[in-house]
């Protein structure tokens, strides 16, 4: 019934939409995510402004436009940005978006371990976990977390990374920022393609192929089908990965004023790894016995699940009714199922000289239907000497969630001599919830040009509906927040280069949660948690080149966070958590064939409910890649490069001994690439790569996560040395 209703409304939202209001703009007005197809003359006038998002990407991209939803020039964008391009993956051999923001400025990453822990996401920016958007479109996540997309970044072309609030934009959104991605699209070109095998350390293995062109003569229909075939073990080798991915897309208008594209995905994982970690005595600390080896595994094989399925369907409308003044319209409904069963370690041990390590079972069935919209009306105009870049939107999301929880006991495990096909008794149900919620936002920006100087301020308004029906409990509970968040910023761009700016930015986030400000006498739901920065720095990019430095100073609060109260089963809503820090990052290509990238971050993230940092933030990161490729010689196309990224520590919770704090440590990475068509013209379109991630085989940990109170303490082992090679044929 909830799927029907949803196409329904997909369905009637692309009728609303007519020629006549239809979606479409110029390069420089281009929302996120859209690709608007070029003719030759155009391509060749923006050259110098805009990266054109072919198959082959050679530029390094100094567009963004997750900041403003406009494709603006990062030097005159008052927000920090990083942009890795679809070469920048190609050339690291990137498989998962946690290691493609490896080399981003602000990022603490793997969270979850990097080489075990990879069915989702996991990483901070800033200190604050960060929401996804693809193709402009927020990908929602279930309410207990389970039933999550995860888009495979090889049927991406691109991904910004907005730090800071960007709610006067986007709606509930996190203090730290987002991640903005997006799909590859039919491009003007009349056919091309390629197809790429993959294979690697811990059995990895892939079959990636791409291709596209005109459906029709003219190229007023034009199409592009990626799919994917992978899997892989785990450094664990008692787990591994299965996917299979096939997204087709159709742009319909060719180079016309009006272009409707339709894009659909499908994936299928039908093993995803485990998600287990290790105690942290015998990882971080060292236990009686020593520590346990990298490959430890706390679960067990014949009960370990993880299977999920994501579907959607995405429209991208445009229409330009003149030069000036253009209309966007998009929309997304998706549908996620996983099955999740796992048995995990308690993060402590019964007999510790034995080796006696108790555990748990736990499983879960969640299903979520999910529908998104967004709209603007985009125009330029003029009042005296200044220029306005207006935009008024209108977005909406909805989500139908169920879930089937399960929880029970496990059988103890000895960890010198462990059983991984052990008889898991039947779990008890603990949850049963149905969830539906709803936002609406109206939001409106203009951006004011006056020579050099760029203002932008933007405003918006949200309404926010929840109701969760817990069937076990037989408890309803419901949340009707409204909230208001706006930006404003101010940036001067000299001739030079140079462009010095200020920006102030709010967000906020719905929580769930019981709470009290009289001490229990009167309960009710939370309020939403609010976000607010100041951010100011300096950006030069020389003149008509792509060589771009950033260096920018931030303060973010976050007020209205949930503290609980003893175990009195409510909170109070006076938590604070405060963010401050220094972030320089530079990409450059000084000489032709060479790309540098460099990365610095400073933050110090505090929790003053605790007095202690916020539990898995980092104090900064630092990264350099080079990568250089032949022009001439006996060796001409060869390219070669390799990378230093360097972790901070990060505080894990407080144990049994006092406060967890995970040693810093780096990692270098390596890899080359050639193109065959040097040694033989009959080899055109064939290249060869290999990749290398933690060259040394550095044993380190990447996260704990440690809960004194609780007796619990958990760390997971960052990902081992992970070598591939490939070879592809592209047309």
């Amino acid at each position: 019934m909830h799927r029907s209703r949803a196409l329904c409304a997909l369905s009637f939202s692309l009728l609303i939409s007519t020629p006549a209001l239809a979606a479409g703009q110029d390069d420089k007005a281009a929302p996120h995510g859209a690709t608007k197809v070029t003719t030759k003359k155009q391509t060749a006038r923006n050259a110098e402004e805009t990266e054109q998002l072919e198959v082959k990407g050679r530029r390094t991209s100094t567009i963004a436009s997750s900041a403003t939803k406009t494709d603006t020039p990062l030097v005159e964008t008052a927000q920090s940005v990083t942009v890795v391009t679809r070469n920048e993956m190609d050339i690291r051999g990137v498989l998962s978006l946690n290691q493609a923001v490896r080399y981003s400025p602000g990022v603490t990453p793997d969270l979850r371990g990097g080489g075990v822990g990879t069915r989702y996401d996991q990483f901070a920016i800033r200190g604050f976990t960060v929401p996804t958007f693809l193709d402009g479109l927020r990908l929602q996540d279930s309410p207990t977390g389970y039933a999550v997309a995860q888009t495979d970044t090889s049927r991406l072309e691109r991904i910004e990374i907005l730090r800071g609030p960007a709610s006067a934009l986007y709606g509930q959104s996190s203090p730290g920022g987002l991640t903005a991605l997006s799909s590859k699209l039919p491009t003007s070109q009349r056919f091309y393609g390629g197809v790429n095998t993959t294979g690697g350390m811990f059995d990895l293995y892939r079959v990636d192929a791409d291709v596209g062109g005109y459906a029709t003569d003219n190229g007023m229909v034009r199409y592009r089908l990626y799919g994917t075939v992978n899997g892989q073990h785990s450094q664990l080798a008692r787990t591994g990965s299965r996917r299979f991915s096939i997204s087709p897309s159709f742009t319909f208008g060719g180079d016309g004023p009006t272009t409707l594209t339709l894009l659909g995905n499908y994936q299928y994982d039908p093993e995803n790894g485990t998600y287990g970690g290790v105690p942290l005595v015998g990882s971080l600390k060292r236990a009686s016995f020593g520590y346990l080896p990298r490959d430890f595994y706390d679960g067990d094989t014949s009960f370990e699940k993880f299977n999920r399925k994501q579907g959607a369907i995405t429209y991208i409308f445009n229409h330009d009714f003149n030069s000036q003044w253009s209309f966007t319209s998009r929309g997304r409904y998706d549908d996620i199922k996983t099955i999740y069963r796992s048995v995990y370690d308690a993060g402590f041990y019964s007999n510790e000289s034995a080796g006696i390590l108790p555990r748990y079972a736990f499983g879960t069935n969640e299903h979520t239907h999910n529908l998104a919209f967004d709209s603007q009306f985009k125009g330029h105009v003029r009042t005296g000497p200044l220029t306005h870049a207006m935009m008024f939107g209108f977005d909406y999301m909805q989500q139908h969630a169920t879930e089937a929880g399960f929880y029970g006991s496990a059988p103890d495990m000895n960890v010198f001599h462990p059983d991984y096909r052990m008889d898991i008794p039947a779990m008890s149900p603990y949850v049963n919830y149905t969830t539906d919620s709803h936002q609406i936002g109206v939001y409106g920006q203009d951006e004011i040009k006056w020579g050099g100087l760029v203002l932008t301020g933007s405003l918006r308004n949200d309404w926010y509906r929840s109701h969760q029906v817990e069937h076990l409990s037989q408890t309803d509970t419901r949340q009707t927040p409204s909230q208001i968040t706006w930006r404003a910023s101010g940036l001067y761009h000299f001739k030079f280069g140079l462009a010095p700016y200020i920006s102030y930015s709010t967000s906020f986030q719905p929580q769930s949660g019981i709470v009290s400000n009289d001490g229990g006498a009167t309960l009710h739901q939370a309020d939403p948690s609010i976000g607010k920065q100041l951010e100011g720095g300096l950006k030069y990019q020389i003149p008509n080149t792509s060589v771009l430095f950033t260096a920018a100073g931030f303060h973010i609060e976050q007020t209205n966070v949930l503290v609980s109260v003893g175990n009195y089963g409510y909170s109070t809503q006076s938590g604070k958590v405060h963010s401050d820090g220094f972030e320089f990052e530079a990409h450059a290509e000084p000489y032709k064939n060479f790309v540098v990238t460099a990365a610095v971050s400073i933050q110090k993230v505090q929790d003053d409910s605790t007095g202690k940092p916020l539990i898995q933030s980092g104090k900064g990161n630092a990264s350099l890649f080079a990568y250089y490729t032949m022009p001439s010689g006996p060796v001409k196309g060869l390219g070669f490069g390799g990378g230093m990224r360097y972790t901070a520590k990060a505080y894990g919770g407080e144990a049994s001994y006092g406060s967890v704090w995970v040693p810093n440590y780096a990692q270098f990475d390596g890899t080359v690439r050639y193109d065959l068509s040097n040694l033989s013209s009959s080899l055109h379109g064939w290249n060869v790569a290999a990749s290398v991630r933690n060259i040394f085989d550095k044993k380190f940990i990447a996260n704990c996560l440690a809960y004194a109170s609780y007796g619990q303490e958990f760390c997971y082992y960052g990902e081992r040395r992970n070598a591939q090679a490939s070879i592809g044929y592209s047309w």
